[in-house]
C-alpha cells in the first residue's frame, strides 16, 4: 500500500521494530512471527507487464527466502521474468553494496520510468503549409473551426490531405508545444477562451407592463417550425455600466441579422422608435411577428405593434432558449462588441458592416449556406 514501516506496523498491531524484522525477513523465536502465506494456485497474468500487486508478492516471498521458481509458479509467470525483475529493479542495501534488496514500490516506479513512451505523432496541420494558411486566414475572419472544416471539404473535395475535423483545429490552438497555429488566433474564437465553461441561467425578470403581454405560447405554429420566413427574435446587448445598448434582430428561418442603432439610450420609447425605423426597410411578407424577452425596454410594445402591424410575443421568465437563434447571435456579436465597452461609440455604418459580415458566414443549421444566400432565395422564389 506504500505505507511507512511505522504506519504499517501500527495498522497490524505490532511494534515497528517487529514490522521491520518482518519486512527484512528476520524473525526472533521470542517474537510474533509473520503469518505464513497460504498456498496459492498459479494465476495467469492478464497483462504483459508485472503489476504493482505482483511486485509486492515478489518482495514478500523474497523476505521469506522463497526461490525464484516458487514465486514464478505462484504468480503464473516464467521464472526468467521473476529473475529479470529482481535483477533489473532491485537496489543495493544501504551501507552494503554487496547485498541487494527488492522494494516493490520503488521497483514499480523504476519500471514505469523505463517503459518506452510513444513518440509524438506528426500533426496534419503542421505538415501542410497550405492547410495551415487556409485555417489561419479564416480564423482571422472570425470563422469557427467547424465552419472552416466544412469550407475545406467544399473547396477541396478531392484532396483528403486538406480535410480535418474541428477538434484538430482546437488542439492546434490550445495544446502546449504543438505550435501548428499562431496562439494569438485563439482570441478570434467565439469566447476567446481556451476552456469551455458551463452555461449559466439568466436571472429571472418579470417586469409589469401597462399593456398585457401576449405570451409565446400564443405565437402561430408556423413560427415554431421555422417553415415560413418573417418571424423575428429580438434582444439588446448592453454596454458598460448599462449606459449604452445595441438592438439585435434575427429572422428565425434564415438566421438573417439586423442591428438596431440606439443613440438615445435603451428606454422603452427609444427602443420602440428605433425598431420601427429598422423594420420599415423590410418587405411586408417578412414582418409577421417579433419575439422578445420580458425586459423593460419593450414596455412600449403595444405602440410598436400599432405603428407597424407586427405582433410582439414574450418569452416565459428565465427562458432564453425560447429565443435560441437570437441568443446565439448575441454571443457572436460579442466578438465585435465586447462586454464592458461603450457601445454608443459604434455608429450605424459600423453596425451595418458587422451585420453584413455575420450574414456572409456559412451556418451549419442552414446546411452551410449563408443567411444572405438563404434570404436571397426566399426573396427571388
Amino acid at each position: 500500500m506504500g505505507l511507512t514501516n511505522k504506519e504499517a506496523s501500527r495498522r497490524v498491531g505490532v511494534h515497528d521494530r517487529t514490522g521491520r524484522e518482518w519486512r527484512n525477513g528476520r524473525t526472533d523465536p521470542k517474537r510474533r512471527r509473520a503469518p505464513a502465506l497460504a498456498e496459492q494456485e498459479p494465476v495467469p497474468s492478464a497483462t504483459r507487464y508485472l503489476r504493482d500487486d505482483e511486485r509486492i508478492h515478489i518482495a514478500d516471498r523474497l523476505r521469506e527466502k522463497a526461490s525464484v521458481r516458487t514465486i514464478a509458479a505462484e504468480l503464473g509467470r516464467s521464472p526468467s521474468t521473476i529473475s529479470r525483475e529482481i535483477r533489473r529493479n532491485g537496489m543495493p542495501l544501504r551501507g552494503d553494496h554487496t547485498r541487494w534488496v527488492y522494494r516493490p514500490h520503488a521497483a514499480q516506479r523504476r519500471a514505469d520510468r523505463r517503459r518506452p513512451r510513444p513518440r509524438p505523432k506528426p500533426r496534419k496541420i503542421g505538415q501542410n503549409n497550405e492547410l495551415r494558411d487556409f485555417i489561419q486566414a479564416h480564423l482571422a475572419m472570425r470563422w469557427s473551426p467547424e465552419q472552416i472544416c466544412h469550407a475545406l471539404r467544399r473547396r477541396f473535395p478531392g484532396r483528403p490531405e486538406m480535410h480535418v475535423v474541428h477538434e484538430t483545429i482546437y488542439q492546434a490552438l490550445y495544446v502546449q508545444g504543438r505550435g501548428e497555429l499562431r496562439r494569438e488566433l485563439a482570441r478570434a474564437l467565439r469566447t476567446g477562451r481556451a476552456r469551455r465553461k458551463p452555461h449559466r441561467q439568466a436571472a429571472s425578470r418579470q417586469p409589469r407592463f401597462s399593456h398585457p403581454m401576449v405570451m409565446i405560447s400564443d405565437r402561430p405554429a408556423e413560427a415554431d417550425d421555422r417553415a415560413v420566413p418573417g418571424h423575428w427574435e429580438g434582444d439588446l446587448i448592453i454596454g458598460k455600466d448599462g449606459a449604452s445598448a445595441i438592438g439585435t434582430l434575427v429572422e428565425r428561418a434564415t438566421r438573417y441579422v439586423m442591428l438596431v442603432h440606439l443613440p438615445g439610450g435603451r428606454g422603452a420609447d427609444d427602443v420602440s422608435t428605433a425598431l420601427q425605423t429598422t423594420v420599415q426597410a423590410l418587405p411586408r411578407h417578412l414582418t409577421k411577428s417579433l419575439t422578445w424577452d420580458q425586459g423593460s425596454e419593450m414596455a412600449a410594445h403595444h405602440a410598436f405593434t400599432v405603428a407597424t402591424d407586427i405582433p410582439v410575443y414574450f418569452c416565459d421568465p428565465a427562458s432564453p432558449w425560447q429565443r435560441g437563434s437570437n441568443e446565439n447571435t448575441n454571443g457572436l456579436l460579442r466578438q465585435y462588441f465586447p462586454k464592458g465597452t461603450d457601445l454608443s461609440a459604434h455608429g450605424p455604418e459600423q453596425l451595418v458592416a458587422v451585420a453584413a459580415e455575420l450574414n456572409s458566414r456559412p451556418r451549419k443549421t442552414l446546411d452551410w449556406e449563408t443567411p444572405a444566400e438563404r434570404l436571397h432565395k426566399l426573396l427571388t422564389a
